[in-house]
């Protein structure tokens, strides 16, 4: 198993926290997004990261990944097992890609041409804040198992520095002690890149 993985961005970092949960041997290549290796342009249409090559299955969407990873090494799972918290798992992980991800991209596109985006950081900061009392309630994203989901926000908080954004109050207490749990747990720990060591820390 191979996996082209873009070490500064949030959603191969999604995957390689699976990949290390699960204990997978895996070969994983760093690539520089803006010069993605020509063995992907072959096998992947979109040219584009994270993509994972698994002897002819190729994969090129980070949450098929994910799934398709935990189908294929079971244990631990990170999906539940009822339909309907299962179907509560897909449905965060919807609206991550469709809220959150939009706002990291234009902050990190206007980080890179040396500018601010004021508007993006305060809307993902309310967004996060928003959400804050939840994990006020159980150890994991609503859930007293570890899942899919904490592979998907864990990487967001990670990175939440590096995009300017600060939640330390006492609103958001409960989601300080969540990143404090996430933040150190073995897999997590396993499946930083160099560059995401690199980022800052509050």
């Amino acid at each position: 198993m191979t996996f082209f993985s873009d070490p500064t961005d949030h959603l191969s970092h999604r995957v390689r926290i699976v990949l290390a949960e699960k204990g997978v041997t895996v070969d994983v290549i760093d690539c520089d997004p803006d010069g993605v290796p020509a063995e992907v342009s072959e096998i992947n249409p979109y040219n584009n990261l994270p993509t994972l090559l698994d002897r002819d299955l190729v994969l090129y969407d980070p949450n098929i990944m994910m799934e398709y990873l935990d189908e294929r090494f079971p244990h631990p799972p990170l999906l539940p097992v009822y339909p309907v918290a299962r179907g509560n798992a897909r449905m965060f992980l919807h609206r991550i890609e469709k809220e959150w991800t939009p706002l990291i991209r234009i902050i990190e596109t206007a980080k890179r041409n040396n500018k601010r985006s004021p508007s993006a950081v305060k809307e993902l900061k309310e967004q996060l804040t928003s959400i804050a009392p939840i994990f006020e309630e159980m150890p994991h994203f609503m859930s007293e198992e570890f899942s899919l989901v904490d592979c998907a926000v864990a990487p967001i908080l990670w990175r939440l520095p590096y995009l300017g954004i600060e939640l330390v109050t006492k609103q958001t207490r409960g989601l300080q002690d969540y990143q404090y749990r996430m933040f150190n747990r073995e897999s997590f720990q396993a499946s930083l890149s160099e560059s995401e060591l690199e980022m800052p820390r509050n």
